[in-house]
């Protein structure tokens, strides 16, 4: 029996995510190809193997990092990002750094045409989904064949990123309500991005990831409220559903809560009390804060720095456990 028990241990730790050795996360920015349009940068985080960490710069931000190391592990979990609009994928660099080193290979793309850089796209939802899905098909079948299992990818998607998962994870929208909703609430942020769009962009067909999504983190999703009845009864996996309690870009009740309703599955649900719309972005750093105090001042006696180690440490407790074999 002792034999026995001793075999189904070992099995049981080699399910496991690998966690990285001495705190080690590889780091490379890679190309994908999406089709006929332009590649989409995507960075990775990843469990490295015999490579020391050393300060890496991405843009504002600094970790200590393996760039270009070889993936310790094989067939480990996958989460992917999807950023929010106007972002890149240094907006949840803490959380792709504390993802990695739980274990995780983390793919964060740059949506092409809604980032920093560049937001003539910005209202074009179906390139972001096709982007998620380029991204997902590269890093399992091509990028390290064998260090990703298909059978266990995430995906955190935070205000656009949020609307970007649950369509790709196999959301249906009902994106006619859009118009009802901007002319009640010609104000809000969404709408007044929509309205900003010149030529106005048509909906375009939304892409399903080509490989099923088995847990889905969402925060502060954007359009939340094209979420009708039965329009998610496909996102049966596990879903982390976050809620800024102060949230002036996306207000309540018109985005989390409609998501909320309309999961088959009842979700487990976090509304931070303080939180601005922004917090749940990577808290910033000096130079950040200075360029863009926009995104980096939160509400007065919101700590973002605390409430991150918090989120961070929720998310990787809910992927473990969901993506577990």
């Amino acid at each position: 029996m002792r034999s026995l028990q001793a075999v189904v241990l070992v099995f049981l730790v080699a399910c496991l995510p690998a966690r990285a050795e001495n705190g080690s996360v590889g780091f490379v920015v890679i190309a994908v190809p999406n089709g006929t349009a332009a590649p989409v940068e995507t960075a990775l985080w990843y469990p490295a193997e015999g490579a020391a960490p050393r300060a890496t710069r991405l843009d504002f931000f600094s970790q200590d990092l393996a760039p270009g190391a070889p993936v310790r592990g094989r067939n480990l979990p996958l989460i992917v990002i999807s950023h929010g609009t106007g972002s890149s994928f240094t907006g949840h660099v803490d959380t792709a750094l504390a993802l990695a080193q739980a274990g995780f290979v983390v793919a964060a793309p740059t949506h092409t045409g809604d980032n920093t850089r560049d937001r003539t796209g910005a209202a074009d939802l179906g390139a972001r989904t096709r982007q998620f899905a380029a991204v997902v098909e590269h890093v399992v079948e091509h990028w390290n064949p064998g260090a990703v299992n298909p059978d266990r990818i995430g995906a955190f998607g935070y205000s656009a990123g949020g609307f970007t998962v649950l369509a790709a994870a196999g959301g249906t929208p009902d994106r006619g309500r859009v118009a009802a909703h901007c002319a009640a609430n010609p104000d809000f942020f969404d709408c007044r991005l929509i309205a900003a769009a010149a030529p106005p962009v048509a909906p375009t067909v939304l892409t399903r990831a080509p490989h099923a999504l088995r847990a889905l983190v969402v925060a502060a999703p954007a359009l939340g409220f094209t979420f009708g009845p039965g329009s998610l009864a496909e996102l049966t996996m596990p879903v982390q559903l976050w809620q800024a309690e102060e949230d002036t870009i996306l207000p309540m009740p018109h985005y989390a809560e409609p998501v909320r309703s309309a999961l088959p599955r009842p979700p487990e649900f976090h509304r931070v009390a303080g939180a601005g719309h922004f917090d749940f972005m990577a808290p910033c750093p000096e130079g950040l804060a200075r360029v863009a105090p926009a995104i980096c001042v939160g509400n007065p006696g919101f700590d973002r720095a605390v409430f991150h180690a918090r989120l961070n440490a929720e998310m990787v407790r809910f992927m473990t456990d969901a993506l577990r074999p």
